[in-house]
């Protein structure tokens, strides 16, 4: 027994030892602009998300999460106003802390998830101040399409794994009414704060 267990040791440290090797001894990404690369991005899905954030009943601040987002990013930085933001979000995707909520959020009285299983932001302007942007866009959920404002803010840019990875966060708040999505107000706030993380990545050149 001790045998076998001694030789699992060895094994997984035979293993642990080059792939710690190969870790950067410091962040890859910074948040220096002059890094950021002109080009066609792709959102890195296991690195991205938008939460959300409500009230629930008076009691408690109560949040919940969409991951797997898609989509893409075109930019320049010589031309930075050009740029432009394509994000599908998959609604089934939703998770709280309660398996049975979570069921609840994907069903006819929330999102409707079965009927209109993703949900899509487009951008139609942006307008940069140093590292910050304003996002000017259109939100469609449950087939609803809504003009929305992205406070974004630049997180970092640099080279992971043969990637040029640009990393961005923003926040909005939009009425959940606006998208047919209303039960349980005003129990439940309509007003819905929205914090949104997006990796984007693209091949090293």
């Amino acid at each position: 027994m001790k045998t076998t267990a001694l030789a699992l040791i060895m094994g997984i440290s035979l293993v642990a030892v080059p792939l710690a090797a190969q870790m950067p001894k410091t962040p890859p990404g910074t948040s220096d602009v002059r890094r950021i690369t002109a080009g066609t991005y792709s959102v890195d899905p296991g690195h991205s998300q938008v939460t959300f954030t409500v009230n629930h009943l008076g009691f408690s601040t109560y949040r919940g999460m969409f991951g797997s987002l898609t989509g893409s990013m075109t930019l320049d930085p010589k031309a930075p106003a050009k740029a432009k933001v394509s994000i599908d979000i998959p609604m089934s995707g939703i998770t709280t802390t309660v398996e049975k909520l979570d069921e609840h959020l994907k069903a006819a009285d929330f999102f409707d998830a079965a009927k209109y299983p993703t949900a899509h932001f487009e951008s139609t302007s942006v307008r940069v101040m140093g590292k910050t942007a304003k996002i000017s866009g259109n939100l469609t959920i449950k087939g609803v399409t809504k003009p929305v404002v992205l406070d974004a803010a630049f997180v970092g840019a640099g080279t992971m794994m043969g990637k040029r990875t640009i990393g961005f966060d923003a926040t909005t708040t939009i009425k959940r009414s606006d998208f047919g999505v209303s039960y349980g107000i005003p129990l439940v706030p309509d007003a819905v704060p929205l914090q949104i993380s997006v990796a984007f990545e693209k091949p090293e050149a």
